[in-house]
């Protein structure tokens, strides 16, 4: 199912880690119509302004499925509202900056330890907080930053 010209359904809903550990990530129709506001509001207008592809490493997640990656318990990936994107051929800070600075109405931007970018969308109706956050992975866990750094 195509959810914009350049994403299909697939894309936001393959797991390896669902696979390997035989995880259902089936989303609801409810889900499904949130990924294609993702696609639409967000995953279509980045392709079309860099004019390259952008791979989804995470996409929809089942609540089992974010329970066993170590997922927030509020992720926005369980609510079809959330990808982790990279760009082949660009860093990922230039990817969050990107997405700043066309002023797509994410929730959140997260940069992820540098490697690749967390993007969130609200629900239909609510004003996006436009959050910039960027994670750093240490020993001690994760911490996050304000701004793209």
């Amino acid at each position: 199912m195509k959810l914009s010209p350049n994403f299909e359904l697939s894309e936001l809903l393959h797991s390896q880690e669902a696979i390997r550990r035989g995880i259902d990530n089936t989303p609801t129709s409810t889900i499904v119509a949130e990924l294609q506001r993702l696609a639409h509001l967000i995953l279509q207008p980045l392709r079309d302004h860099l004019g390259r592809p952008i791979l989804v490493s995470s996409g929809y997640r089942s609540p089992a499925l974010n329970r066993a990656v170590g997922g927030s318990p509020n992720s926005h990936h369980m609510q079809g509202r959330a990808a982790d994107i990279t760009v082949p051929g660009m860093k990922p800070r230039d990817v969050a900056l990107a997405i700043v600075a066309l002023r797509l109405p994410y929730e959140q931007v997260i940069l992820e330890g540098g490697a690749w970018v967390h993007v969130a969308v609200v629900g239909d109706g609510v004003t996006p907080k436009r959050e910039q956050l960027t994670a750093i992975f240490g020993p001690g866990g994760v911490s996050y930053l304000q701004g793209i750094a």
